[in-house]
């Protein structure tokens, strides 16, 4: 049987005494692409956050490739995440750099490179997000999805084995979003990365991942393929994927006294 690339067994995390995982388990196989969905205050970000090993689980185990992240020193825990690219929330670019440092910067940072092949990848991977020619502009001078599109282009600089997009498709307007979809979904069958995005993008996420890891308050509530959430007969996935403004996810804040008691003062 293979080791899967991913795995979380038994995983919980509070900050302080504020539970936000609980009871976490899932695999997610070499070259899978998964989508990590739920709504806001779910644990999404601190799932990510364990897998970089920023942080770690107060019980239980998170494996990469059967090993424990926990127990990494120093130098693997940095070779972990030098196998890794994320794509930020809004792209995150260096705004001081030019777009061609921008996606130089980690074969800077992290190899020994010379400058002729740093500058070769660079167009290369620039052109492989459809923006070759853009390399001298700064990052005031790209439109939102131009912006996205040069920071997946650093993200995928050095070919990761492990990719990680934080809600890739905020804030884009219908065309650069399908375009920056496509884009990731080529980018992975490429590379054959393990891949792990956060996303509320309910349609455009089914159509591109191959699992989908569905979380509620700090539990998994689905662990599966697309087309069998789509089929899920779940409360909490109903309402999320129907956007519905009611359902397990209460449209109102339970307040102590009801409405009468708050306007007429009375008991």
């Amino acid at each position: 049987m293979n080791t899967p690339f991913i795995e979380m067994k038994n995983v919980a995390f509070a900050y302080g005494g504020r539970p936000v995982l609980n009871n976490i388990n899932f695999t997610i196989e070499q070259g899978h692409f998964a989508a990590v969905m739920g709504g806001s205050g779910s644990g999404k970000t601190t799932l990510m956050r364990l897998i970089t090993g920023q942080i770690h689980p107060q019980s239980g185990q998170i494996l990469i490739e059967g090993r424990n992240i926990a127990e990494f020193n120093a130098s693997e825990l940095y070779e972990h995440r030098r196998r890794m690219g994320v794509l930020f929330q809004h792209g995150a670019l260096f705004t001081d750099l030019s777009v061609f440092d921008n996606i130089a910067f980690p074969m800077r940072e992290l190899t020994k490179l010379p400058e002729p092949v740093i500058r070769d990848l660079v167009i290369l991977k620039l052109n492989a997000v459809g923006l070759r020619g853009v390399e001298n502009l700064m990052p005031s001078e790209l439109s939102g999805g131009m912006s996205r599109r040069v920071a997946l282009a650093r993200t995928i600089a050095l070919d990761p084995e492990i990719l990680i997009y934080d809600e890739p498709f905020t804030g884009l307007d219908p065309i650069s979003l399908g375009v920056i979809a496509h884009l990731i979904s080529r980018a992975n069958k490429a590379l054959r990365s393990t891949s792990i995005m956060v996303s509320h993008d309910i349609e455009q996420s089914l159509a591109i991942v191959d699992q989908v890891i569905f979380l509620a308050h700090g539990e998994i509530m689905f662990s599966g393929s697309p087309q069998e959430m789509r089929e899920l007969d779940s409360p909490w996935v109903q309402q999320f994927v129907g956007g519905l403004p009611n359902g397990p996810v209460p449209f109102r804040y339970p307040a102590s006294t009801d409405l009468k008691q708050d306007l007429l003062g009375t008991a």
